[in-house]
């Protein structure tokens, strides 16, 4: 078995994993969300975010592994950081570097495995997104690109761990992290040809709430929009609050049609919740949806502007 060379710059790369503080944490959705949509977009079994530690790969994220970590001796992914290109094995049983690998032999029974090394702001990589799979594959030049898109929104993540990119309060991510996601994910469902639709929302008469029953219940009303903002969409799509009662919904592989029956679902959702929690309020909101156009949104502030624009259009005094 050919175990993994060390790279040349180890004690720096281990030390800027270290820097990070990830290793060990909890699984978190914005990097699950990214292992979801590898594996429905590849049809594989297994997607793994792997950091590489000194003596072991560790599962930052998981899809069809039981596991949290593997011995680093044996790992793939220990291999693919030795390089910045895509690291591809069609079929592990037939190569003689890894036949007779543990993992190829025994009950997991790998054959095929494609890592996209996941770089820190540095340069240094810290790990790779891969593909798993127990059948011999090949991939296309379009599924590389896809798969090192996909990857580059695990760096941001990644990198944005460092960043304040997380809104504290709903959990879910603020504007700046919607940006870095945004931007990778459109860039992604261009290549595929995704129709990708956007909703602005804003909450109406937020500040009465706050006024009437305190900073606390309006922190209380946030928080139940966010949830069952991200029970409404599918886990694909990307949700961020993006101001105090602002929030935003990028929804990749969706028309405009389906895009407004989810709202609609959304505003079902949260009048029950509402009314089941017996609130003193009604929580009330304004929508603009809208098709994303490259050439009419050319940036992520002009896809926002956008429909913003749209969400005034259609809000009504309340």
């Amino acid at each position: 078995m050919l175990k993994p060379a060390l790279p040349d710059s180890e004690v720096e790369r281990l030390a800027t994993l270290e820097s990070l503080n990830i290793l060990d944490t909890a699984a978190e959705e914005r990097f699950d969300r990214i292992t979801r949509v590898a594996s429905k977009m590849f049809q594989v079994p297994t997607v793994l975010v792997s950091l590489i530690d000194s003596h072991r790969q560790w599962f930052k994220s998981r899809v069809g592994c039981d596991v949290t970590e593997t011995p680093r001796e044996i790992s793939l992914c220990g291999h693919a950081i030795l390089s910045d290109d895509t690291y591809i094995i069609p079929d592990a049983s037939k190569d003689p570097r890894f036949a007779d690998n543990p993992l190829v032999t025994g009950p997991f029974q790998l054959r095929f495995y494609a890592g996209q090394p996941l770089k820190a702001n540095n340069g240094e990589k810290m790990g790779t997104l891969c593909l798993l799979d127990t059948q011999p594959r090949q991939l296309q030049d379009s599924d590389i690109m896809a798969l090192q898109s996909l990857a580059q929104m695990v760096e941001a993540e990644i990198n944005a761990i460092q960043i304040a990119t997380m809104d504290e309060l709903t959990g879910i991510s603020n504007r700046r992290g919607f940006e870095l996601l945004a931007e990778q994910c459109l860039q992604l469902c261009r290549r595929k040809k995704f129709t990708v639709s956007f909703a602005y929302i804003d909450l109406d008469e937020f500040k009465p709430i706050n006024d009437r029953h305190g900073h606390k219940e309006g922190d209380r009303a946030l928080t139940l929009f966010a949830q069952n903002l991200q029970q409404a969409l599918r886990q694909s799509d990307l949700i961020a609050r993006v101001g105090g009662d602002e929030f935003v919904a990028l929804m990749p592989d969706c028309e405009l049609t389906q895009a407004k029956e989810t709202i609609a679902r959304l505003r079902a959702a949260i009048d029950e919740h509402c009314r089941a929690d017996s609130l003193p309020y009604h929580i009330l909101f304004s929508a603009g949806i809208i098709q994303y156009d490259p050439v009419l949104h050319p940036t992520i502030p002009a896809l926002i502007d956008a429909a913003d624009k749209a969400m005034y259009q259609v809000k009504e005094p309340r």
